[in-house]
């Protein structure tokens, strides 16, 4: 009984050591975050406090305008719909180059079927160092080198997607079973064909489905990237809101494509996948 008392209270002093040291990280933590709030405050001249009674200036403006010009909204759309198709085309070569050179780093990068064993941890840094660099952050350092355009949005689009994919399809790897890549060792076959004939069609349902929801991912980060010159719509949408007022419908015409293209580009995804996932066991139960 006393070793039950003493085992008792050493569980409720690590307890209390334990919620002890989480408060004193939570107060170190918010007072790191209000010095760094004030100090980039102070630098930018209190521009926050002074800013915040108009946060909704420019939405109100916007929404003014596209209902006082709401009959032209149709035509200022089709105006803007081949940068919008420009976007889509971005995001989806990104996603095409990206998914491609994912599956190969998730090949190399997965115990059991990497080619070189001994660099599956440089593989898999490789990756954690793409998926660490943002897209605006190559885009710019592009931009700078190629000049504007869709060129360098696609080029840093594709080259996180790399990243990102490459570790989904590395866990998707790890279920995969060695059976069939064993066989095809057994009777010679080259890492390549082990890996398309053993090991692609077990995880191809997956891939698809992860590819398909980074490409709604690339729209948005195409859209994104324009505004830094990159082009696609977001590049429109940057010079509508420049402009000012007498400008806003097209931004609304704008925000309306956006909108109207990531839904639509969601629902046919999420459609497929549905489709790919419940396909799939309804296979793997008959």
């Amino acid at each position: 009984m006393p070793d039950i008392e003493i085992i008792h209270d050493r569980y409720m002093e690590h307890t209390r050591r334990k919620r002890l040291y989480g408060g004193m990280l939570l107060a170190v933590f918010v007072a790191l975050m209000a010095g760094g709030f004030m100090t980039a405050d102070a630098r930018n001249a209190g521009g926050f406090w002074d800013g915040l009674g108009a946060i909704f200036d420019f939405p109100a403006g916007v929404i003014s305008e596209a209902v006082e010009k709401a009959h032209t909204l149709p035509a200022t759309m089709l105006e803007y719909l081949p940068a919008l198709v420009e976007t889509v085309n971005i995001a989806a070569v990104a996603t095409l180059i990206g998914a491609g050179g994912g599956i190969v780093l998730s090949m190399l990068a997965t115990r059991g079927l990497a080619r070189w064993p001994r660099a599956i941890p440089l593989f898999r840094r490789i990756m954690d160092v793409m998926r660490a660099v943002p897209e605006i952050v190559i885009a710019l350092v592009l931009i700078f080198v190629l000049g504007g355009g869709p060129v360098p949005a696609m080029i840093a689009i594709a080259f996180h997607t790399i990243g990102a994919l490459g570790k989904l399809f590395s866990e998707v790897n790890e279920n995969a079973s060695l059976k069939p890549v064993e066989g095809l060792e057994s009777v010679g076959a080259r890492w390549a064909q082990r890996m398309v004939l053993g090991v692609m069609p077990q995880v191809a349902p997956n891939y698809l489905s992860y590819a398909l929801l980074r490409f709604e991912i690339n729209i948005r980060a195409s859209a994104i990237l324009g505004f830094v010159g990159a082009g696609g719509i977001g590049y429109e949408l940057k010079n509508a809101i420049a402009w000012g007022i007498g400008r806003y419908d097209q931004a609304a015409a704008i925000f309306i494509l956006l909108f109207l293209t990531i839904v639509v580009v969601d629902q046919l995804s999420s459609h497929l996948r549905d489709l790919l996932t419940h396909g799939r066991k309804k296979e793997m139960l008959a």
